[in-house]
């Protein structure tokens, strides 16, 4: 089966996280969501969505089954999809799901040429940033399952304190003198990652391929450190897609943190106000800040961005792609995509500087950073020029 995984609405929502990449390939849980369709249906899969990602993201020519993006997949799910028929489209209200069609329909053109299916079962869908963190300690169960189904993890050192009994270790995974507490929720260290001494983890916890958790770590439910990643301090339900670093001391709560990004030592964020209120996050689409219902929400970075040492993120900060944020003070809770600078002020990121910068930074992990990228960086400087009045 191959699946092209098509961006809806929540595209335009859910940046800056998107700016960069298609929904479906937003981490949440173990795997992008792409990536856990693809296990499921033991598919191949390609993405419909904005031009100027396709260079990268490209479709699948032979698709024959059409998803959206934005969906985590359950048991329900895959029984309603794999029950679709050539020419069915599967619906819940103005949602549409996915579709079954022999060409490269738009999810529009499916919604008015093909066969209504309703669904009437809930599901998760990611349609707010905010919805990554509060969905993850429920994905991170749901990856847990699926990836370690029917297998024994690889050995675990004697030396460390196990409490419960799911804890997985993948090939190569390394764990010494550490607390590992899977009374909570399940804990996963992908192959070849490594847990150093004195952390202090409690599941829901992924710890992906290639990473590692640095000496007196404290790591709270509902956390995902993404592979090629180093994290340490204090972290509590977080997201970090992968390709990034968090190693020093600090907090981060409630938050999301891109590719390619690096945060600063005892750099902390809040994620409650002092007064309890409900935390807003700047909405792109109207340029104002959006209520989202919490009480708890931290910190949104977007690609490519950095922090100095000492940054403090106020609650609901929204960080875009490549900015670099450093200086005393609390900055501003909307930080534009391309800034330099700090609660003192802002200007505008040059691009051939962060080219250079991001040239660095690819190399450190024996990369190149390629035209292609440089395309879509340079499409995004272009896209949110607005965004910066400065």
């Amino acid at each position: 089966m191959t699946i092209n995984f098509f961006d809806d609405a929540s595209w335009a929502s859910l940046r800056p996280l998107t700016f960069t990449r298609p929904v479906a390939d937003l981490r949440i849980g173990i795997l992008t969501i792409a990536e856990k369709w693809a296990k499921y249906f033991d598919a191949d899969f390609g993405f419909n969505t904005q031009d100027y990602l396709s260079i990268k993201y490209a479709s699948k020519s032979n698709a024959s089954l059409f998803v959206n993006g934005s969906i985590c997949p359950d048991h329900n799910l895959l029984s309603a999809i794999s029950a679709l028929k050539t020419g069915d489209v599967l619906l819940s209200g103005d949602i549409i799901i996915a579709y079954a069609v022999n060409e490269n329909l738009t999810y529009e053109q499916a919604r008015q040429q093909l066969k209504p299916i309703n669904y009437g079962t809930d599901f998760v869908k990611i349609n707010f940033l905010e919805n990554i963190f509060t969905n993850n300690p429920s994905e991170i169960r749901k990856d847990f399952e699926l990836l370690t189904k029917g297998r024994t993890s690889a050995k675990i050192s004697s030396t460390n304190q196990l409490l419960g009994d799911d804890v997985f270790f993948e090939e190569g995974a390394k764990a010494e003198c550490s607390v590992l507490n899977s009374g909570y929720g399940p804990i996963y260290v992908g192959k070849n990652a490594e847990i150093w001494e004195g952390s202090l983890i409690r599941g829901s916890f992924a710890l992906c391929e290639n990473s590692s958790i640095k000496m007196g770590a404290k790591i709270y439910s509902g956390t995902t450190i993404g592979p090629n990643s180093r994290a340490g301090g204090e972290i509590n339900n977080s997201v970090i897609w992968g390709n990034s670093a968090k190693g020093h001391d600090g907090y981060l709560g409630n938050s999301v943190l891109g590719e390619w990004c690096n945060i600063g030592a005892d750099t902390n964020n809040s994620n409650l106000k002092n007064n309890y209120a409900e935390v807003k996050l700047y909405d792109y689409e109207n340029k104002n800040m959006r209520n989202t219902n919490l009480q708890f929400c931290g910190l949104i970075m977007a690609d490519h961005s950095k922090s100095g040492i000492n940054t403090m993120f106020n609650t609901g900060t929204t960080v875009g792609v490549s900015a670099n944020v450093f200086g005393g003070g609390l900055p501003p809770s909307h930080i534009p995509d391309f800034s330099w600078g700090g609660a003192d002020g802002f200007e505008s990121y040059k691009l051939h500087k962060m080219f250079d910068t991001t040239e660095k930074v690819l190399a450190r992990k024996n990369l190149k950073f390629n035209d292609l990228d440089k395309n879509i960086l340079t499409k995004i400087y272009e896209l949110t020029a607005t965004y910066r009045n400065f």
